[in-house]
């Protein structure tokens, strides 16, 4: 975690407003009160909010910038996984939810399932599209539908 050194300070309209030395937001507050909270790591993602109200929630990133994981005020919690070019390739929450996917080397998803029970399914199949020879006479094998 980085900590947020005061850059400026803006008072508009009686809202006051901290920013950390790359511009980004870590405090507001207006006239009546309310205020928020903001942390970034060192590549300027959110890793940490909280308003005067209650609400909060954290955040993991990986070294490309791609979420792994948040946790939620109330218990709820999201975690991720991405392939090498930033694809989401598995999900889960807390409420036992998950999903996963796989992709082709173009980016097509090829591959994807959750937990209720959707599955899509169009990787290539071994052996298709190869012909085989029995009793003289030749089948190219396919995919069953």
């Amino acid at each position: 975690m980085t900590v947020a050194k005061l850059l400026k300070h803006d008072f508009t309209k009686g809202d006051l407003k901290l920013y950390d030395t790359n511009g980004k937001e870590t405090y507001f507050e207006n006239s009546d009160g309310y205020w928020v909270k903001s942390e970034y790591d060192s590549n300027g993602n959110e890793t940490y909010f909280e308003n005067s109200i209650g609400f909060w929630h954290k955040s993991e990133y990986d070294a490309n910038s791609n979420v792994i994981y948040s946790e939620y005020f109330g218990g709820y919690w999201t975690k991720w996984e991405h392939d090498s070019n930033g694809r989401e390739i598995y999900f889960e929450d807390s409420t036992g939810y998950w999903s996963k996917s796989e992709f082709d080397s173009n980016g097509k998803e090829t591959y994807y399932e959750n937990s209720n029970g959707t599955v899509s399914d169009s990787r290539p199949k071994a052996n298709c599209g190869k012909t085989v020879t029995i009793d003289g006479i030749e089948y190219e094998l396919k995919a069953k539908k």
